[in-house]
């Protein structure tokens, strides 16, 4: 008896690019055309500041001097990780010894060395599920998940067996966070707070 059905057409990058920009808040997971939810307002002031508490000290060549420096540092830009997964990171970042030419392009075609999602109240489970392990597959060695929610961060990093959970922390508490841990952040400051509200060291930090 012949099939009835048909194999499912998979999204391709061309449809994506067949957006109009100025409406495209999309990506393409596992095949699927999917629009990002709208972002709160805490959502919005939680991934403003992350980038504001990085790309100034590392967004830069490295000097050896009070900045860091090293990176490539960049927020809602199409990453594409495979042809049925383009994904827009909340936050993203390259280590400038891995590519020294500044990425360009939609969508960039370079694994980046650190992703931070924002998590969404809408769809949590896509970044804590779906494309962590996806990032993991991918060799992400770096993933940074905030949740304007519960107010906490939480840090991975990239192991053969999955993702280690490097920390969990919390508004009230300061963090040296790989992949910078160069310089200290205060976990509140994402979430309303101030860079020198008082807060405790993370436990077991120098």
């Amino acid at each position: 008896m012949s099939s009835t059905f048909k194999r499912r057409q998979h999204a391709t990058v061309a449809d994506l690019l067949a957006i109009p920009p100025e409406e495209r808040v999309h990506e393409i997971i596992d095949g699927e055309l999917v629009r990002k939810a709208a972002p709160t307002g805490e959502h919005g002031d939680a991934q403003s500041a992350v980038v504001a508490r990085l790309k100034g000290p590392f967004q830069r060549r490295p000097s050896g001097g009070a900045f860091p420096g090293g990176w490539w540092i960049y927020t809602e830009v199409e990453v594409e990780f495979a042809p049925t997964q383009v994904y827009r990171p909340d936050v993203v970042g390259w280590r400038r010894e891995h590519v020294p030419e500044r990425p360009k392009g939609t969508p960039i075609r370079i694994r980046p060395d650190w992703v931070c999602e924002v998590l969404s109240p809408s769809n949590p489970g896509t970044d804590r599920v779906k494309k962590l392990n996806h990032y993991h597959q991918f060799g992400v060695p770096h993933y940074w998940i905030v949740d304007p929610m519960e107010e906490s961060l939480s840090v991975f990093r990239w192991t053969r067996e999955g993702y280690l959970f490097v920390i969990a922390a919390g508004r009230d508490v300061r963090v040296r966070a790989e992949p910078f841990e160069a310089v200290e952040l205060s976990v509140g400051a994402l979430f309303g707070g101030d860079d020198d509200d008082p807060v405790e060291g993370f436990p077991g930090e120098r």
